[in-house]
């Protein structure tokens, strides 16, 4: 049987973005699709002309959110998420609702201290203003030049930016945000569980959102637990690793990880 695998994308990205990945993974034999989040209309332009769809939506309404999906499944799917989607795929993985998790770039999890200051300047579109907790906030292409593809030519940024980029919640960067002074922050993830799938850990080396000193913390997260959970680096990439020209050597070493696990 060939195993499901659901991809999740974080803030400001269409799951659209993935179809690169979803064809990928088709070929090799798996079952792919990527689901959008709560309030994703089924293309980008239809999503941007309804902001309004997308906002309030927090991290507990997206974990619940996919985890009716996964329901629907006739086993555990694998789980790949990219910066808030990598948070989301751990949760879930955390809840044994995953055979395993790739979290690509993932959003800051609860228990994780470092905040870079490009991490602050990319979320300061939204975090810059409280009302936007319950708004839903777009970037404009400079912004997402910053928190996406700085390590790409401006180019390629806005080609990137004008097709993918969609309207975010800002519920879930307050979250994360709070995480660390919020004894029940919905950014918390269940690190120490000892009978979850493998977990692929996956940096950017010039990532502004989340950069490698995130995710190397968020790995020390996880030395509780002796379930597999595995980090690597890609010194020269940033944000935008899932969806601009170099998204194959990274869709690749995922697909050599889960070979290696089994999956």
């Amino acid at each position: 049987m060939t195993s499901p695998v659901v991809f999740i994308h974080g803030l400001w990205l269409h799951a659209s973005s993935w179809q690169p990945w979803i064809d990928l993974f088709s070929e090799r034999g798996y079952r792919a699709t990527a689901p959008g989040w709560p309030g994703d209309a089924a293309t980008v332009e239809q999503t941007r002309a309804n902001p309004d769809a997308l906002a309030g939506h927090g991290i507990d309404d997206v974990v619940e959110h996919y985890s009716r999906i996964i329901e629907g499944f006739d086993t555990k799917p694998i789980l790949i998420g990219h910066s808030f989607g990598g948070m989301i795929a751990q949760k879930l993985l955390g809840l044994d609702l995953g055979a395993a998790a790739v979290a690509v770039d993932a959003a800051q999890i609860k228990g994780v201290l470092p905040l870079p200051l490009s991490t602050l300047r990319s979320g300061f579109p939204v975090l810059g203003n409280p009302a936007n907790n319950s708004r839903a906030v777009s970037l404009t292409p400079e912004q997402f030049r910053y928190a996406f593809g700085n390590a790409i030519s401006e180019q390629e940024s806005r080609e990137l930016y004008d097709r993918w980029s969609i309207p975010a919640p800002g519920k879930p960067l307050f979250e994360a945000a709070a995480a660390n002074f919020n004894p029940h922050s919905p950014a918390k993830v269940d690190t120490g569980n000892e009978s979850r799938g493998p977990l692929l850990l996956m940096a950017g080396g010039k990532d502004h959102t989340v950069p490698e000193t995130v995710v190397r913390a968020t790995l020390k997260q996880y030395r509780h637990s002796r379930a597999v959970t595995d980090i690597v680096d890609f010194p020269d990439k940033a944000h935008s690793l899932t969806i601009d020209s170099g998204w194959r050597e990274v869709a690749e070493t995922a697909l050599t990880w889960l070979k290696g696990q089994g999956l």
